[in-house]
């Protein structure tokens, strides 16, 4: 046995699902959250349009709930997006409290809401309540600064989850006791008890070769969910950001929806329209779309890029709209008031992940999920944007409710004793190049067969060597000591695995998931792509 960490609630992830949790836990208990870089290091900081919500008396919660739908191509769950939707604008009233400063109206006209309210593709109305272009920025420092005023609520830094610890109590099912954690720097893994097991790792970008996401999305909540032997589904819809900026020195960079929703235009690098050729709605079809359309018109060209054009506004409302994108393409020598932005698709939303129910709860006692990672049913086929910040945010709150009302019940039973983390014969690891192969190799591969389009075959041969890496993978686990390194690589092989496999279960194109061998929807398969260790992949029913 060892000394362990000991907490009502461990929280793993700091972006707006875990944070905002962790807000409201404290009212009930003592919160740890473990974070694997800065406390703001996460793919909320990199969200730049902003958070959907009914905010303006001339729109509806019947119209987001339509929107939300249209987007989800019939696989989004009903009652999750009548919640979420409903219960919106009072998530933004607790960010507003925690100190949030989104752009106030730029209009004193009589029904106006008191927020600048901007449209993005795929809605009818303008509802995406946010802070200039960098929402993601603002939200992450308010939430920062009021959980570090909290003194219910300890942040670990530089602290990487490992696995996930699994008990079991006189025969019955196992349920989740915490965590093992590794401290980065302190190079030992750590043991984390909880009454309450919350994942909030975000997505899972970094399995592609190109992404929008920070360098620490690499699923390691659903891998970790799915190691113990909880429920993934919808792997298969990942959602590929049709603009992020294309240029040698930027790295993931993404030029925000709402530069077409302010009437940007997608154009052929010569200067040729195109969207309009694909799609009635034009510049403002949905993402899933817009991204299938560039990736069709670049093959079909031999372009590298496209062109994203706002020039036609004037200077000033660029500058106003836009002072984040602006000034970081004027780094890059590209003047956006003047000149067209290049852009290619990246993977940036993983709409699929631990499945759970209307609280937070996955299929194992003890553990929750909620944001990127999990599997809500809100998003269904195809996340309509702005969409993603609100379902953390509800979630957040809901699996904090939820575990408010059973912390009494929880606290009934002592935290028992486990072993410690057991390092057996591991040694440090000399061949530190293997990890980096391996990572390149998985990233390349899903982008050429799991990307945007795909077949069966190329499906098929990700698979094969997608086994293949995992064993050497394995290998180098078991024989080395963990590095944060070498856990993302074990991750991302084991995501990568989920994606390919439910992609593989899913016989029609629909919403983010497009096959060339199956090239229609199939309204006989309105059913989510459900995985479990050990088990054969199974439809269920939407």
């Amino acid at each position: 046995m060892t000394d362990a960490i000991t907490c009502d609630f461990l929280v793993l992830g700091s972006g707006i699902a875990g944070l905002s949790f962790a807000l409201k836990a404290a009212e009930f208990g003592d919160v740890l959250v473990v974070t694997k870089r800065e406390r703001d290091e996460c793919n909320t900081r990199y969200a730049q349009g902003g958070i959907a919500a009914v905010l303006d008396p001339r729109d509806s919660f019947e119209a987001h709930i339509k929107d939300t739908l249209v987007a989800g191509v019939d696989l989004s769950h009903d009652i999750v997006v009548e919640l979420c939707v409903k219960e919106g604008p009072e998530r933004i009233k607790d960010l507003l409290e925690w100190g949030v400063k989104f752009t106030p109206a730029r209009h004193d006209s009589e029904g106006h809401p008191d927020l600048d309210l901007t449209l993005e593709g795929g809605h009818s109305a303008r509802r995406v309540a946010h802070a200039d272009d960098m929402t993601g920025r603002e939200i992450e420092r308010a939430l920062v600064e009021a959980v570090d005023r909290n003194p219910r609520i300890t942040v670990l830094e530089h602290h990487t989850g490992v696995d996930l610890i699994m008990l079991s109590k006189f025969g019955g099912p196992e349920r989740c006791g915490g965590a093992y954690v590794l401290d980065e720097r302190g190079g030992k893994v750590k043991t984390v008890l909880a009454r309450a097991t919350v994942l909030a790792t975000g997505g899972a970008g970094k399995v592609y070769l190109y992404t929008t996401n920070p360098d620490v999305a690499t699923g390691d909540g659903i891998a970790m969910a799915y190691r113990a032997g909880a429920e993934i589904a919808n792997m298969e819809f990942y959602q590929f950001h049709p603009t992020c900026l294309f240029h040698p020195q930027a790295k993931s960079f993404l030029i925000s929806e709402a530069v077409r929703g302010e009437g940007g235009v997608l154009r052929l690098p010569d200067g040729t329209a195109f969207m309009k050729n694909h799609d009635p709605r034009g510049d403002l079809a949905p993402r899933d779309v817009v991204a299938r359309t560039i990736d069709l018109e670049m093959k079909r060209t031999g372009s590298e890029f496209v062109l994203l054009d706002i020039t036609h506004k004037p200077a000033d409302f660029i500058r106003g709209h836009f002072p984040g994108i602006s000034d970081a393409c004027l780094k890059f020598g590209i003047d956006i008031t003047r000149q067209p932005i290049p852009v290619v698709p990246a993977a940036h939303y993983l709409c699929g992940g631990i499945s759970t129910d209307l609280h937070g709860r996955t299929t194992i006692p003890g553990l929750w999920a909620i944001g990127e990672c999990a599997c809500t049913g809100l998003h269904g086929a195809n996340r309509l944007a702005s969409n993603s910040l609100l379902e953390g945010l509800v979630f957040g709150h809901r699996a904090a409710m939820k575990l408010g009302s059973l912390i009494h019940d929880l606290r009934g039973e002592a935290l028992p004793a486990v072993p410690g983390w057991q390092t057996g014969n591991a040694t440090p690891s000399d061949e530190a190049v293997i990890i980096t192969q391996n990572w390149e190799e998985l990233r390349r591969l899903m982008w050429n067969y799991v990307g945007i389009v795909r077949s069966n075959k190329r499906l098929e041969r990700a698979m094969r060597r997608i086994q293949v890496l995992q064993e050497e993978i394995r290998q180098y686990y078991w024989d080395h000591l963990v590095t944060r390194d070498l856990l993302e690589l074990r991750n991302i092989a084991t995501v990568a695995e989920l994606i390919v496999l439910c992609a593989m279960n899913r016989k029609e194109s629909r919403g983010l998931h497009r096959t060339l061998d199956y090239p229609q929807i199939d309204q006989q398969l309105r059913y989510d792509t459900v995985i479990r260790r050990g088990f054969t992949p199974r439809l269920r029913a939407v």
